[in-house]
This record gives C-alpha cells, structure tokens and sequence, in this order.
C-alpha cells in the first residue's frame, strides 16, 4: 500500500467520522423534534374531530365520523398515545429540556 492509498483511506475513515458525528448531533436530534411537533398536530387534530373518546361531548363528532374509516389505524395508536400521556405541558417541557 503506497502514500496516497493511505491518504486516502484515512480521508474516508475521517469523512465517516465526520459524518456520524453530524448526524448524531445535529440531524437525529433535529429529526426528533419534527416527528414529536408531528405527532404534537396530529394529536390536536384528532382531539377536535373525536373529543367523544375521552367524554367531552361536541356536536361536531356527527360529522367527523365520516372520517373515521380513513383514519382507523391512526385512531387507535391515537388514543393510546393520549391515555398514556400524563399531559401535554409535560411533554412539551421534555422537549425543550434534555
């Protein structure tokens, strides 16, 4: 193995480097925070159209019923996810709070 294969394989294991580095402390975190404001609006959404689920009545189920079966699988995890969390100011607070 001669100097430039060298140099160069250290240019690749270095770039590697750099690259892990990059994606574990800027992306990844940055990816995190978009996929929980996500799910943050998706929540919110479907807390208007079916406030029924948790007990708070609203003339307005009638019609978001329509919705329901393309939303099936989405309502679900849905309300799963809202029965687990303890509230949303909590979660808010972990996201600005590592």
């Amino acid at each position: 193995m001669d100097l430039w294969e060298r140099i160069a394989a250290f240019r690749e294991r270095v770039a590697d480097i750099a690259r892990g580095l990059y994606h574990g402390l800027v992306s990844h975190p940055a990816y995190e925070l978009v996929e929980k404001e996500a799910e943050d609006q998706e929540d919110a959404f479907l807390l208007a159209c079916f406030p029924d689920a948790f007990g708070i009545p609203s003339p307005v189920s009638y019609y978001t019923a329509e919705l329901l079966p393309y939303l099936g699988d989405e309502f679900d995890q849905w309300e799963r996810r809202m029965w687990d969390r303890d509230s949303m100011l909590e979660r808010k607070g972990q996201q600005y709070h590592f």
